[in-house]
């Protein structure tokens, strides 16, 4: 392992989890430095980026100042606007409904905050997100948090053998519950600090108000067809729709409507009832596997086609190209194009890709 390997580079959000992750790693006898990553937000937005808010920075500040460690601010906005925002919004163009938490985890902390911690000596870095990393031999498994209610293996599919070898999760055997509780203990100024659900870099929550400012083309007016090609209306925009989607779709029928697909090549609305949504398979690119190793042939797992998705058993037949044809046991509804499908053998995750 190249640098100390006692040295620990800590990425502090200003949040419960990560504080209690630098507490836990200062008492096991780690040298932890805190670093806090400063994301874009849109230029002359009334709030800054949800992940380091002027607020966030003071917490995390306060967290290391409790801690006796020392705290770094990195401005990474120029990289995050490139590898996320614009991935982001080149997505939502191309009819494609996107997750920007995994090429930021990719990129930005497992990709340029890592480089960073062995560039200043140190061996590790740590985060907390609740997660767990076993080395067996001289491979590494990315296992499932033991809380399943807060289990982020999903947005960490893409991390690799290398990356593995140098990151800590020492929340990954823990709950919620227990972590918020060690807060309050130690006396961490964040220990009631509450969660954002929203896309951190957007000015007021609405996506759809972003990509309209900066894709118009995105947001053309189109038909909204049937299974059979009927038209049945017109629609706002293919931003304004995702699949699965019920309300808001702005035709009336004798039964209930969803999102079937958004077709972007004929700028059009495909809508359908219920169980028109049920897959029985679908094709995966930009394969990544956390072995490092392609499987030799089909094989079977479990996946999940959404961060919060439920699980369901597939078999996963390798095509060329690195990429996959799944087979759900049982029809998915809600398979939706850019979102990723993650696979796992139990609590181990063996990776995963794009939904095509």
């Amino acid at each position: 392992m190249s640098g100390d390997a006692k040295r620990v580079v800590v990425a502090l959000s200003g949040g419960v989890d990560s504080g209690v992750a630098a507490a836990m790693l200062v008492e096991q006898g780690y040298e932890v430095r805190g670093v806090m990553l400063r994301l874009w937000a849109e230029p002359g937005a009334t709030r800054a980026n949800l992940c380091c808010t002027p607020e966030g920075v003071s917490r995390a500040r306060a967290v290391a100042d409790c801690l006796g460690i020392p705290f770094h601010l990195l401005d990474v906005r120029d990289l995050f606007r490139r590898v996320v925002v614009d991935y982001f919004t080149a997505e939502y163009a191309a009819g494609r409904t996107p997750n920007p938490c995994v090429p930021c985890n990719r990129a930005v902390r497992f990709g340029f905050l890592l480089r960073w911690a062995l560039e200043q000596g140190g061996g590790w870095l740590a985060t907390g997100h609740y997660a767990r990393v076993h080395r067996e031999g001289e491979r590494y498994r990315l296992l499932r948090g033991v809380d399943a209610a807060k289990d982020q293996s999903y947005v960490l599919h893409t991390l690799t053998q290398e990356q593995l070898a140098h990151v800590l999760f020492p929340l990954g055997g823990m709950t919620k519950k227990e972590v918020r509780a060690i807060a309050r203990e130690r006396g961490l100024p964040v220990a009631d600090q509450p969660e954002s659900q929203d896309i951190c870099f957007l000015a007021d929550g609405d996506y759809r108000r972003f990509l309209t400012e900066r894709v118009p083309a995105a947001v053309r007016p189109g038909p909204i067809v049937d299974g059979s090609g009927r038209v049945l209306g017109q629609h706002a925009g293919l931003v304004n729709y995702t699949v699965g989607q019920r309300k808001g779709i702005g035709v009336s029928a004798s039964q209930p409507l969803y999102v079937v697909a958004l077709d972007p090549e004929r700028n059009a609305l495909v809508v359908g009832p219920a169980e028109a949504l049920g897959r029985e398979e679908c094709r995966v690119g930009h394969v990544h596997y956390i072995s490092g190793d392609e499987p030799p042939g089909q094989f079977s797992a479990t996946a999940r086609i959404r961060y919060h998705h439920r699980e369901v058993s597939v078999v996963a037949t390798p095509l060329d190209g690195g990429r996959l044809h799944i087979h759900f046991a049982r029809p998915q509804r809600d398979v939706t194009p850019g979102q990723y499908l993650v696979l796992y053998d139990g609590d181990v995750v063996l990776g995963g890709g794009v939904i095509e």
